[in-house]
């Protein structure tokens, strides 16, 4: 015998509350994907006096990111949910831009610092969203996440002087 009804999902929350938190999260996802781009782009390109420095940051940030991704498509369909996968999709929901042919070590690393801000904030909306649904396995999600990258934030904009 199921536990659900016809206005709940799977694990218990209103359907109609879960959509919004679904579409918040694709939205996430996309912008997720559109950073992870920018970065590996950042790792690839980066030249000048900081590389060795910059070079194995940036793989070390995206790997982190590639992670985040899968956990934030897992919560997804966790929800009931169907994750976007088309970069049509991701382009059309991200909220961070495209950042191309950037090589310069301090250019790449204020387009690090502007992404996470960008995902902060977006998080945090999602997290307001997730509490108000009373979906705290999504709001713990991006709570975590945005903790992580408050201080890398921090490290950045030290890195920056």
């Amino acid at each position: 015998m199921s536990t659900t009804d016809n206005n709940t999902n799977q694990i218990g929350l209103e359907k109609a509350d879960v959509s919004t938190i679904i579409a918040k999260l694709n939205g996430l996802l996309s912008s997720y994907h559109m950073y992870y781009i920018n970065v590996r782009g950042y790792h690839w390109n980066v030249k000048g006096e900081h590389f060795f420095t910059l070079h194995p940051q940036f793989e070390e940030l995206y790997t982190a990111l590639q992670i985040q991704i899968d956990e934030i498509a897992e919560r997804i369909l966790t929800l009931g949910g169907t994750p976007l996968h088309a970069y049509s999709d991701f382009a059309q929901h991200t909220s961070i831009e495209e950042d191309k042919n950037v090589k310069d070590g301090n250019t790449c690393v204020r387009g690090v610092v502007s992404g996470l801000q960008t995902l902060i904030a977006e998080q945090r909306q999602v997290s307001a969203v997730a509490a108000e649904a009373d979906d705290q396995g999504s709001a713990d999600l991006v709570d975590a996440y945005v903790q992580e990258q408050e201080k890398l934030v921090w490290m950045y904009n030290a890195f920056l002087g």
